[in-house]
């Protein structure tokens, strides 16, 4: 009997070698696969600029749909043709307006254009910021880690509710008394 479970012993070791020894080959492999895709890394992007050295990008916001240009500069900040302290007289639309740039450290180093159609000015404003955002990423694409942290990357998708048959608004229900 102690012959039996001897040759068991036996038998499981062997077993047990045989499977360590085919981990460490399935290992390897995965090793190997790995330096592979190290290897083969996407390139890094390279910075999107028309030939007049500008970053062209798209933003939105609500019903707001803005077309900006940056460009190095003096921080000089036009939307439709006029100042940013003129067409947006809040505080809080211009402090909206400059996130981006308060999020990478570039205060006063670019120039914007932009023009903006529809919504009402703090969709304006968001539209401009989205749109600022993604030229920053298009002029120096290793900004975009530190903006797609801040949330200036993603659109904000947040649109008014419709107003639905037999309410004052889109929830509002008509008054009821109950005598």
């Amino acid at each position: 009997m102690a012959d039996k479970k001897e040759e068991a012993v036996k038998d499981l070791k062997e077993i047990g070698a045989a499977v360590a020894k085919s981990e460490v080959k399935k290992e390897d492999k995965s090793d190997k696969e790995k330096v592979d895709a190290v290897s083969e890394a996407p390139a890094k992007k390279e910075p999107k600029l028309d030939n007049l050295g500008r970053s062209y990008a798209t933003g939105r916001r609500k019903d707001a749909v803005a077309r900006v240009w940056i460009k190095p500069g003096t921080g000089k900040v036009v939307v439709n043709g006029k100042d940013q302290i003129t067409y947006f007289a809040r505080h809080t639309h211009r402090l909206i307006l400059n996130q981006p740039f308060l999020v990478v450290d570039r205060v006063g180093k670019f120039d914007v254009m932009a023009t903006v159609k529809g919504g009402g000015l703090s969709g304006q404003a968001g539209a401009v910021r989205h749109g600022i955002s993604r030229a920053l990423e298009n002029f120096d694409p290793t900004l975009r880690p530190v903006l797609k942290k801040a949330g200036m990357m993603t659109r904000d998708d947040r649109i008014v509710e419709r107003k639905k048959v037999g309410k004052h608004k889109a929830r509002r229900t008509k008054q009821w008394a109950k005598r």
